[in-house]
């Protein structure tokens, strides 16, 4: 079974609330939750589902959002990032900023995560763009093309 787990990639970026038999029903706030997955995929350079060496018998998967949170409440923040987006200086608080978000998408509870559109607000916040009062359109910003 567990493995079966494994090799199902996709479960990897599927809500908790999703994953059950009884609950397969995906709402705005299961894809809020794959959202952030994927968002910590890119910063991680890691897999959504992850075999874990316990040193035992038997090895275990974890989740990629169970990893980061683990991670991240020793204070180990700089250890999650891929090494790759690390050579890229200054860029640092973007990222602390990116996994704030990851972490607040990938939250256990669904009515605890944001919304889509809070969360493209915050990350047009991070890059510097600026929303027009109508939050229908971005207006020209020197960042806007990366």
């Amino acid at each position: 079974m567990l493995w079966e787990i494994y090799f199902d990639r996709s479960n990897g970026y599927r809500a908790p609330e999703s994953q059950t038999h009884n609950s397969r029903k995906l709402t705005d706030k299961s894809d809020v939750y794959s959202f952030g997955v994927l968002l910590l995929e890119l910063l991680t350079g890691k897999c959504p589902l992850m075999v874990v060496d316990t040193g035992g018998y038997c090895d275990r998967v974890v989740d990629l959002p169970r990893w980061v949170q683990s991670v991240v409440r020793e204070e180990w923040t700089v250890e999650v990032f891929d090494l790759e987006l690390l050579r890229y200086k200054g860029a640092d608080e973007e990222m602390v900023g990116l996994l704030q978000i990851a972490l607040a998408c990938t939250l256990e509870l669904p009515d605890q995560r944001p919304c889509i559109s809070s969360v493209i607000k915050m990350i047009e916040k991070i890059r510097g763009v600026q929303v027009s009062p109508s939050h229908d359109s971005v207006s020209d910003s020197p960042v806007v093309g990366l």
